[in-house]
C-alpha cells in the first residue's frame, strides 16, 4: 500500500489516509530528499477504444485532458481512470507510463493498491452484522473485545463501535510508531493486527470519545478484530464472501499471507528514496494496513462497489442510513469541507449536489473515487505520488471535473 532503501522519511508512507498533515509531510519529504521529477516522460495517453460521439465525445475528451494534466503538471508517472457518465456507460482512460524503466503502457483498468477504500468494505461488513443483530453500533468496544482497549485516556468501555467507524474514538494512529523515518526497514515485514493496535494504544488519546474527529487506521483495526470475534472467521474471508463475491468484483482481492505482489496487469508504484530518485515500491507486505487498507482492486471494481453500496445492494435501508449519517471532517480532504459517516464520506461537487467517496493512499498508489445519486461514478488512480497540498487538491479537482463534465 520496492526497492531501493527508503530513508529519512518524516512520516510513514504506508498510512492510507488523506489529511492535510500527511500531504504536508510528503512535501517535507520531497524537500528533504531533494527529489526532482523533471526527468519523467511526457504523457502517453489513451482512452477506451469504444467509438464515442456527440456529447459523450466531449466528455471523454475532458476526462483524457484531465488525466494528461496530472501527468504533465503534477509529474505522476501513471494515471488510470474508469468513469461512468451521464449516459450510463463506463469508459476507461490512461495516461503516462506504467514503468519508468521500460516505458510500458499503462494497463487499462489495471490493478492498484486501493488502500483506505478498504475501510468502506470493513464498515459494510460491520453494518451487515448490525443488521443481523450480531453487533450494536452504540455498544462499547469492550463488549466484543473485553479488556483489550486500554491506554492513556483510552478505555474500551467508553468507546463505541459507531465511534471507531466514524473516527471519533480519539485513538491515535499507529504507523509512525511502527515505522518511524525508515519505511524501507518494514516494507517487507509482516505485522499482526495486535501489533498495530498496541502501537496505537501506546500513545495518549487525542480527545475524549465523541469529542472530536481524527482519522486513524487503528479504528479500523479494531473494527476488523470485532468482526473476527463475532463471526469466528478472518476479516479477509468476511469481506470476500459478503462483498467481493456477492457483487462480482472479479479484479479485487485481499492479498494472502506473504503475498506482496499485485497479481494482474498493473502500473508500478513509486515512492521517493533518500537519494532523490523514485524507488519502485510495487512489491511490499500490506499487513500494516490490514482492515484499514489491505485490498487490491481496479478503478472499475471500485465504481461497481460504491455504486452497489449506495444502490442498496449491500446494506439494509436502516444500516445504509446510519452509514450516511455525517459529522464534520474538514481534514479528510485537501480542500476541506468533507463530512464523514461510517466508512463513507460526502463531498460537495462544483456542478451542484454531492458525491459519496472515500479514496486511499498507499506507498506508490493513490486513488480518488466517488459516486453520485444519479448514477455517475469515477475512480482515478495515480502512481508515484509526491503528495503536496497542491497535488492533492489537483487530484480532488480532477475527480470533480470528470464527474461534472
Amino acid at each position: 500500500m520496492s526497492h531501493t532503501t527508503l530513508t529519512q522519511q518524516p512520516t510513514s508512507p504506508r498510512r492510507p489516509r488523506r489529511v492535510r498533515g500527511r500531504v504536508l509531510a510528503a512535501a517535507a519529504l520531497a524537500a528533504l530528499t531533494g527529489l526532482t521529477l523533471a526527468g519523467l516522460p511526457a504523457a502517453s495517453a489513451s482512452a477506451s477504444a469504444d467509438a464515442v460521439t456527440g456529447p459523450a465525445a466531449r466528455s471523454a475528451e475532458v476526462v483524457q485532458q484531465t488525466l494528461d494534466s496530472l501527468i504533465r503538471d503534477d509529474k505522476f508517472p501513471a494515471a488510470l481512470a474508469a468513469v461512468r457518465g451521464r449516459d450510463g456507460k463506463t469508459r476507461d482512460y490512461t495516461a503516462g507510463v506504467a514503468d519508468l524503466k521500460t516505458k510500458a503502457k499503462v494497463p487499462v483498468n489495471g490493478q492498484v493498491r486501493i488502500a483506505s477504500n478498504t475501510k468502506t468494505f470493513t464498515a459494510v461488513v460491520v453494518l451487515q452484522l448490525v443488521g443481523e443483530g450480531k453487533i450494536e453500533l452504540d455498544a462499547p468496544v469492550e463488549r466484543y473485545l473485553p479488556g483489550l482497549v486500554r491506554g492513556k485516556g483510552i478505555d474500551g468501555r467508553k468507546i463505541t463501535v459507531r465511534q471507531i467507524l466514524q473516527h471519533t474514538s480519539g485513538l491515535a494512529d499507529y504507523d509512525v510508531e511502527l515505522v518511524g523515518k525508515d519505511y524501507g526497514k518494514v516494507q517487507h515485514t509482516y505485522f499482526e493486527p495486535q501489533q498495530l493496535l498496541d502501537a496505537a494504544l501506546s500513545q495518549k488519546a487525542l480527545f475524549a470519545p465523541g469529542k472530536g474527529w481524527s482519522y486513524s487506521n487503528a479504528n479500523y483495526v479494531l473494527a476488523g478484530l470485532i468482526v473476527q470475534k463475532v463471526t469466528g472467521r478472518p476479516i479477509s474471508e468476511e469481506i470476500t464472501q459478503r462483498i467481493i463475491t456477492r457483487i462480482g468484483l472479479r479484479h479485487t482481492y485481499w492479498p494472502a499471507l506473504g503475498d506482496q505482489s499485485i497479481r494482474e496487469p498493473h502500473p508500478q508504484g513509486y515512492f521517493p528514496a533518500a537519494d532523490g530518485s523514485l524507488a519502485d515500491v510495487t512489491v511490499g507486505d500490506p499487513s500494516m494496513s490490514w482492515a484499514a487498507g489491505q485490498l487490491i482492486g481496479t478503478p472499475r471494481d471500485l465504481n461497481r462497489f460504491f455504486s452497489a453500496l449506495l444502490g442498496g445492494q449491500l446494506l439494509k435501508p436502516e444500516q445504509l442510513k446510519q452509514m450516511q449519517t455525517l459529522v464534520a471532517a474538514n481534514d479528510f480532504d485537501a480542500t476541506g469541507g468533507a463530512r464523514y459517516g461510517l466508512g463513507l464520506a460526502r463531498v460537495k461537487l462544483s456542478c451542484g449536489g454531492y458525491a459519496w467517496t472515500h479514496g486511499g493512499d498507499a506507498p506508490g498508489y493513490v486513488t480518488r473515487n466517488a459516486v453520485t445519486s444519479d448514477g455517475r461514478a469515477a475512480t482515478i488512480a495515480v502512481t508515484g505520488p509526491v503528495m503536496t497540498l497542491a497535488t492533492a487538491q489537483h487530484l480532488e479537482t480532477a475527480l470533480d471535473t470528470v464527474l461534472c463534465k
